[in-house]
């Protein structure tokens, strides 16, 4: 597929505006633009966008569903990394572990179980984020955080798996600000697992901060921002 000219340029354009963004959030809290990695999610955008993106420069892409994950990536793409941003139901974690190189979204020991294992069996090492409801809106996916701490205790080992860091969802209120208590709580819970070494020592990941909010995600630390809107332009949902 030969992606569209116009597009390429458009996205490059948008693209740019974010990481400008991006880059004057670093500037102001004192933090080095490249320690925060952009993650375009192409979600509900067809693959011609996703084609588009890659000669526009995007290396990482995220998508909330499984199967259209693998509409879009089940080609293997040299250098371009598949980040699953969504929750992955129990039937579909095999597919999730065959195509994505960054699993943000989960929830359970079972989970993390099941992919060591589906990875064992494919060769591959997966990373993956655990994510944390930090807005605690019934809407949202992830461990309350009465229960965060918890979950990391006595954890087991996993040959296939990575543990990289944390994810949440910002508060859906409209206030950017609104989300900072949130994204700063989830730094010092990765703070404190990454602090205990053994293997939480690759813990240095948070995932959080969307087109609104992603100023403030980065002066609270985020090391990776999810942006769609700001990129592709709105979400059209009309995949097949």
């Amino acid at each position: 597929m030969n992606p569209d000219a116009e597009r390429i340029v458009e996205l490059a354009s948008r693209a740019s505006l974010v990481r400008k963004r991006i880059d004057d959030a670093c500037i102001s809290c004192g933090r080095s633009a490249a320690s925060v990695r952009l993650v375009w999610v192409s979600k509900t955008h067809p693959i011609g966008d996703v084609e588009a993106a890659i000669v526009a420069g995007a290396l990482d892409f995220g998508e909330n569903k499984v199967q259209e994950g693998l509409d879009k990536f089940s080609v293997l793409r040299p250098g371009i990394e598949l980040h699953l941003i969504g929750p992955v139901q129990s039937n579909k974690w095999r597919k999730a572990a065959g195509i994505a190189q960054w699993i943000h979204s989960v929830g359970s020991r079972e989970e993390l179980s099941k992919y060591d294992a589906i990875c064992g069996e494919l060769g591959k090492t997966l990373n993956v984020l655990v994510q944390i409801n930090t807005s605690g809106e019934a809407s949202k996916s992830g461990l309350c955080m009465e229960n965060a701490e918890a979950f990391f205790e006595n954890w087991p080992v996993f040959g296939n798996l990575k543990l990289r860091g944390l994810m949440t969802i910002g508060t859906n209120s409209g206030v950017p600000e609104d989300s900072r208590v949130g994204f700063a709580w989830l730094r010092g819970l990765r703070d404190r697992l990454q602090s205990r070494g053994g293997a939480f020592e690759f813990c240095t990941e948070l995932s959080m901060g969307m087109t609104d909010d992603l100023e403030i995600a980065v002066a609270e630390g985020s090391t990776m921002v999810r942006v769609g809107t700001a990129i592709f332009g709105r979400r059209t949902y009309n995949l097949a």
